[in-house]
């Protein structure tokens, strides 16, 4: 059996351009990919997953997030089911030339830059702010573009509303070492999260004995492979009841027969019952 690997997308740029800004519509499918260029995300939706590095999570009605060259992702319109907006902004390796690096200006942005390797998620007015200037850069010349990014940026890097996605680099350098197996190990646990993931069948289809992979994949993750999938599990879960589905059929959706064990699971991983999750986000 053929092992797909981690994707390198390969960022084609207008050569009058230095970044390129663009809608992309891929939510049928499954993108975990990396690339040399440094991106910004903005994607208004009712509910999706974020996954970045070895982080995964949910984000609910939007999502403003900084990715640095070759950090993994996964493709933030997957699975997204009712209408949504996306902008994206990919900046070439060069990206304004050694200024960043020299400029003092620029001494902030530059920091943000070198930042963005763990993936940097930004929330409250930072999000709405540099949406607003995001929303309209089609309006605008390729220098005004221009001139706007460097603002955006310049907010991103002042601002104390930015989490950060990953806690060191090492997933990334292991995945982008390793770039075969974890490509196909996460669309497995996508495809089968909501039956029941096997471990030696996944481990089968990279190539490595059970024992072996428990391993690895250890290694990856810093999580073993059934906390991982009940991780993922969690996290579509809350996907779902942000989108208005009652607790019960959530627990099923997502693979698991005992709603006790889906209220204990849910409360351990998202620190709260899946009843008050759901009432916090008006579905109650």
């Amino acid at each position: 059996m053929a092992v797909e690997s981690i994707q390198l997308e390969k960022i084609r740029f207008d050569p009058r351009k230095s970044f390129k800004i663009f809608s992309p519509r891929l939510r049928n499918k499954f993108f975990w990919h990396y690339h040399p260029e440094m991106e910004l995300v903005y994607v208004e939706a009712d509910a999706g997953i974020r996954h970045v590095g070895r982080h995964i999570s949910t984000y609910t009605k939007s999502d403003l997030v900084l990715i640095g060259g070759n950090v993994p992702h996964l493709n933030f319109d997957y699975r997204l089911r009712s209408e949504y907006h996306q902008i994206v902004i990919q900046l070439r390796m060069d990206f304004l030339g050694g200024a960043v690096a020299v400029a003092p200006e620029l001494e902030d942005v530059a920091r943000l830059f070198g930042d963005a390797q763990y993936g940097i998620s930004f929330f409250g007015e930072t999000k709405e702010e540099v949406a607003r200037i995001l929303r309209r850069l089609d309006g605008f010349s390729s220098l005004e573009q221009l001139v706007q990014l460097i603002e955006v940026f310049e907010i991103l890097a002042l601002s104390n509303q930015g989490n950060y996605l990953n806690s060191d680099l090492e997933g990334r350098r292991f995945v982008l070492k390793d770039k075969v197996r974890m490509g196909a190990v996460y669309e497995y646990i996508d495809g089968h999260y909501d039956k029941d993931p096997d471990v030696n069948v996944v481990a089968r289809k990279v190539n490595l004995t059970t024992a072996a992979f428990c391993r690895y994949f250890k290694r990856q993750t810093n999580m073993t492979f059934t906390a991982f999938v009940n991780q993922y599990r969690i996290e579509r879960a809350k996907n779902l009841l942000m989108q208005g589905h009652n607790v019960g059929e959530t627990c099923y959706a997502v693979g698991l027969d005992s709603l006790s064990y889906f209220n204990k699971l849910f409360k351990e991983l998202a620190g709260e019952n899946p009843s008050d999750f759901r009432a916090l986000w008006g579905m109650g």
